[in-house]
């Protein structure tokens, strides 16, 4: 898998698993373990954790609705907001405790029973966040990406979702063109 997190939200990251939207789309999240891989990339989970199908289905499901309701062609519809909400809410964190640690108290925050359900309601509460913020959600402009990312630069007129990827080639297409224009 080529896993990309150009989002600049972790909850862009996970709408874009689907790659190539504007065709058919690519699915990379094509199974338990590559859902468990992303979300160990993601930094959402040490390490590689038990996933299931179920699992597979419902980051599929909010990765949709998320992109319905940061990217909405219109209001989003309830059952999206419902759905985020719902997951965001889902798994909260287990509460701080007090250890005694060589005769120091210190606090510790235990492991979440569900690792899975604890990464999707971060997901969830961050794109909460991204929506109510400050912060625009663009799609990339390069004509074979699509990709989606947040767009927190001053003027909001951030073009591309990586200057390295698509903002590079994008610029070499436009030098190449100029070229060949002026020797013709």
């Amino acid at each position: 898998m080529e896993w990309v997190f150009d989002g600049g939200r972790p909850c862009l990251d996970l709408v874009n698993t689907l790659r190539s939207r504007h065709e058919d789309g690519v699915e990379l999240l094509t199974g338990p373990d590559a859902l468990a891989e992303w979300l160990s990339l993601a930094g959402f989970t040490a390490g590689r954790v038990p996933v299931t199908a179920g699992n597979v289905l419902a980051a599929k499901a909010l990765r949709e609705a998320i992109d319905r309701v940061l990217l909405p062609p219109e209001e989003p519809s309830g059952m999206d907001i419902e759905l985020v909400n719902n997951a965001a809410a889902s798994a909260p964190s287990p509460p701080p405790r007090l250890a005694l640690v060589g005769g120091v108290l210190r606090r510790e925050v235990p492991a979440p029973k569900d690792p899975v359900a604890s990464a999707f309601a971060a997901l969830a509460a961050d794109a909460i966040d991204l929506a109510t913020g400050d912060a625009s959600v663009r799609v990339c402009a390069a004509d074979d990406c699509g990709q989606r990312f947040c767009d927190a630069s001053p003027r909001r007129n951030r073009q591309w979702c990586s200057m390295s990827r698509c903002g590079n080639r994008a610029k070499a297409r436009a030098h190449y063109a100029r070229l060949t224009t002026r020797d013709t």
